[in-house]
């Protein structure tokens, strides 16, 4: 069975939940801003709340009392840590007992803290559940931290990036806790050629993964679980490793989506279009991007051609099935066959689904067709590859550079791009050069520090007229195509991603380039890839049963410091589906090449002008938090209307108390006008805690 990220992420949280104990007991919830984020990202509210819980409320907010113990759900961040004990330093706790569940490993200072305040003998029970990342696929993984790219990279932030690259190595540590490894660690090493102040990224955070994974290990002694499944493999990676990839236009639907049409990026990833409903009227719908949308998970690494001919093929198909529907002759376009689609009240289930996503094919191509993009990406992956069309060494690709710039057709953003890509080519460009492509190009001083910017990566930007250095770029093998599949044109370049996990697959991977962090682990002689079983078993292949055939799938885990890109996100799905592993992607946040362009611009700002979370003053406790809760005014008696008066009517005699044993069963108990909160409490024995938070 293939393993879920988001499935894991999930489970842990529910099974969390449920064995907290006494088991099958009532409880409210509270969380933070963030955790709440991590929870909802791969489930829905009512899913906590099947679990026996009456409510899930903000820590920040305000909160009534409530007799009944309390389940929090927090990030191990300080002011979150206050904000909890808060609640048990008052007259009155706010909640009966909590249970604490951590995102992620508890820092000594706020466990001292927690231990020093009146909440240590509150607490009944604690566990960290190691899910402090947000999943954002099966096998994709992000931290939603954009602004790691300028704390591993900017020159003015070099004072945050050791506690940057140990909280990064904790995050890496949460995703294999979840997927139950404890691999070994590779690293990328650049070639001796990259002088960049950041080239030795990969390998410091390597180091701090390994330190505090051996060290959840020790503190864990449940961990890794018992599985016949091989030792993973984790490997750290960052940006530098290949500079050509996230300016590379890509023609597969999902990269090449999120690269020309406006898909926002948040706690969803969505997209916003315009559909003609069954009254003929025109209405805006923000559909989500995710997992749960099957037509978007089965085209999404598909050619943009092959997406368009499926997505047509099953639109036949359901004509086929809806004869009475409508004239199929009357299916001119994407767009036609969107609006037709929406009118059928039979295929409410996928109407929406089909309707995005024959939207987002027909924009697709629009730009295909408006922007030139097939003059554009045949010269991108002529330099990118070191081989055009044809398999020949490109010829004349300075003057098919200027002919582009000059063009009007093609946007500024697309002009950067390709410029980019000829001075990796080059590996540098003598300045005049550049200057006068920037004139071709036509753009501005902010779109001249994109170029700038890349020798901080570890490119070349500017070389002598005569410079001795033998050009660093080195043409990739040429691979092998379909000739018949005319759209590989566009799609010849290999990510280093891709190549590295090959390598890897084969046994072939350079130890140089890519060094274990702990070599004495790896016997002498030995291919990592082969699996335990195999090792152990004196069967033959024929020889084994129908179930053995299917071995567990050794875990590949690739994390990409300072942003990925969704072509080397398809990658590792491909090289799964191709051998014997299962891959994963992790990475501080996903490159659209937009994104690439804005930060790699920012690098030549001052970090002031960046916002980084580090230079933001620390968050406080909501004063509100501090205050005492409010007591409510006893309600007014009712007052009885008096009848009015005629004459002197004769006093109405006592009422006559009803003995004993002709009383009802209704027991009145005389309650005191004062809230409950503030009567005297029965003396309670006070429960002992225990883990971290034992007396």
């Amino acid at each position: 069975m293939v393993a879920s990220l988001v499935e894991l992420q999930k489970q842990a949280i529910i099974d969390a939940i449920r064995n907290t104990q006494p088991i099958n007991t009532w409880r409210c919830c509270v969380v933070d801003e963030t955790s709440y984020k991590i929870i909802t990202n791969v489930m829905e509210d009512h899913h906590i709340l099947d679990e026996k819980v009456s409510g899930i409320a903000k820590i920040e907010d305000r909160r009534p009392p409530q007799e009944m113990e309390c389940l929090y759900i927090l990030t191990p961040e300080e002011h979150i840590v206050r904000c909890m004990i808060s609640d048990w330093e008052r007259p009155k706790p706010r909640y009966a007992a909590a249970h604490l569940l951590w995102t992620a490993e508890l820092p000594s200072k706020f466990r001292d803290m927690i231990l020093a305040s009146g909440a240590r003998n509150n607490i009944l029970s604690e566990r960290v559940l190691s899910i402090d990342y947000f999943p954002r696929e099966s096998h994709l993984l992000t931290l939603r931290q954009p602004t790691s790219f300028y704390n591993l990279y900017h020159p003015e932030c070099g004072d945050t990036v050791p506690d940057h690259l140990l909280s990064l190595a904790r995050n890496i540590v949460s995703a294999c806790v979840t997927l139950g490894e404890y691999p070994t660690i590779r690293y990328y090493n650049p070639p001796p050629t990259a002088l960049h102040h950041a080239r030795a990224l990969s390998h410091v955070l390597a180091q701090k993964v390994q330190e505090e994974l051996d060290l959840f290990a020790q503190n864990h002694r449940d961990f890794p679980p018992q599985s016949n499944r091989p030792r993973g493999v984790l490997f750290i990676v960052d940006r530098s490793i290949d500079l050509y990839a996230p300016f590379l236009h890509e023609f597969t639907y999902q990269a090449m989506a999120h690269d020309l049409l406006p898909i926002k990026e948040g706690d969803q990833v969505t997209y916003k279009f315009k559909i003609t409903n069954g009254a003929g009227e025109e209405e805006e719908k923000e559909l989500p991007l995710s997992d749960n949308d099957t037509v978007w998970v089965a085209h999404r690494h598909e050619h943009m051609k092959d997406t368009i001919q499926k997505l047509m093929e099953e639109f036949k198909q359901f004509m086929g099935q809806n004869k009475n529907f409508v004239d199929s002759n009357s299916a001119t376009s994407l767009y036609a066959i969107r609006d037709m689609m929406a009118t059928l009240p039979q295929f409410q289930g996928q109407k929406d689904m089909y309707s995005l996503h024959l939207t987002m094919a027909q924009e697709c191509m629009n730009y295909f067709e408006k922007k030139k993009l097939p003059d554009v990406a045949l010269l991108e992956q002529a330099l990118a590859t070191g081989y055009d069309e044809s398999g020949q060494i490109p010829r004349n690709a300075a003057e098919t550079l200027v002919r582009l710039l000059d063009d009007p057709a093609i946007s500024p953003v697309d002009r950067i791009r390709l410029i980019a890509i000829y001075l990796l080519y080059k590996d540098g460009l003598l300045e005049g050069d550049i200057q006068k492509l920037i004139h071709h190009a036509q753009l501005k001083r902010m779109d001249e520090r994109v170029i700038r910017s890349l020798d901080i990566l570890g490119a070349r930007v500017t070389k002598p007229l005569k410079d001795p250095t033998p050009n660093r770029h080195k043409p990739k093998p040429k691979p092998v195509t379909n000739d018949d599949d005319e759209g590989t044109d566009f799609s010849r370049y290999v990510t280093s991603v891709k190549a590295m996990l090959e390598d890897h697959v084969k046994g072939a991977l350079d130890t140089e380039m890519f060094p274990y962090v702990k070599p004495e682990l790896i016997p002498q002689g030995s291919n990592e890839t082969v699996t335990q079983t195999s090792l152990r078993s004196a069967k033959p292949t024929w020889a084994r049963t129908r179930l053995s055939v299917v071995e567990p799938k050794q875990r590949v885990f690739v994390f990409m410091a300072g942003g990925a890109t969704y072509a080397e996100s398809r990658a590792c799905y491909e090289v799964s589906k191709a051998s014997l592993r299962d891959i994963f992607l992790g990475t501080t946040h996903m490159l659209s090449p937009s994104t690439w362009l804005t930060q790699l611009s920012n690098l030549r700002e001052t970090r002031a002008r960046l916002g980084l979370p580090v230079d933001q003053p620390p968050k406080e406790v909501p004063r509100h938090l501090l205050e005492p809760d409010p007591v409510p005014k006893p309600a007014p008696k009712p007052q009885q209307a008096r009848p009015v008066q005629v004459g002197n009517p004769a006093p109405r005699p006592a009422p006559v108390p009803a003995p004993a044993s002709q009383s009802s069963g209704l027991k009145v108990h005389h309650q005191p006008d004062v809230p409950y909160y503030k009567q005297d409490a029965p003396k309670k024995e006070k429960k002992r805690g225990f883990g971290v938070f034992r007396r």
